[in-house]
């Protein structure tokens, strides 16, 4: 019997994969970085703090690499096209629309890609606000710093008293 439980014993290997490369550590923003773009070009422009001006239909037909970036269809209008799109992904990002966690991160990567897109056409009107409380009120504490330093100098130069002359000697 003894013989029979030692031939049954069962060894568990885990086998970890080798990460496929290390781009990670060569890249400037990772997973998250992005996501934190995304959150806040989104929440801006739904906010109403940015504009994006959406390419036409007519810039739209140039070649141009905005033309490439957004998907077309001759049979349907390219300017409503691309809006409808950009809405979709963010129905996709936002979780309104049901998708898979591939489909979500597809769908923040093409949104950040828009955002970058945007930016470099010089599509984007605003300012995109963080969404890092911390971050704003330290801003803004510097800029209160700055400018009561401003009044400060302003008001010495306006309130310096004024050198008296002296009455000519006889």
């Amino acid at each position: 019997m003894e013989n029979n439980s030692q031939d049954k014993k069962l060894i568990k290997v885990t086998i970890k994969r080798k990460s496929e490369s290390n781009t990670d550590a060569l890249t400037l923003f990772d997973e998250t970085d992005i996501r934190k773009f995304v959150t806040e070009f989104v929440s801006s422009w739904i906010r109403g703090d940015i504009i994006i001006r959406f390419p036409t239909a007519a810039e739209l037909a140039k070649k141009t690499p905005l033309s490439f970036a957004f998907p077309t269809d001759p049979s349907v209008n390219a300017e409503l096209k691309i809006k409808e799109h950009y809405v979709d992904l963010l129905s996709v990002v936002a979780g309104i629309k049901q998708a898979s966690a591939e489909e979500v991160e597809n769908a923040v990567s093409e949104v950040f890609k828009m955002l970058l897109m945007f930016r470099s056409a010089n599509r984007i009107e605003g300012k995109i606000f963080s969404n890092d409380l911390q971050k704003r009120v330290e801003e803004l504490e510097k800029t209160q710093i700055t400018q009561g330093k401003l009044v400060e100098q302003i008001t010495g130069f306006l309130f310096k008293p004024k050198a008296q002359k002296k009455a000519p000697t006889i």
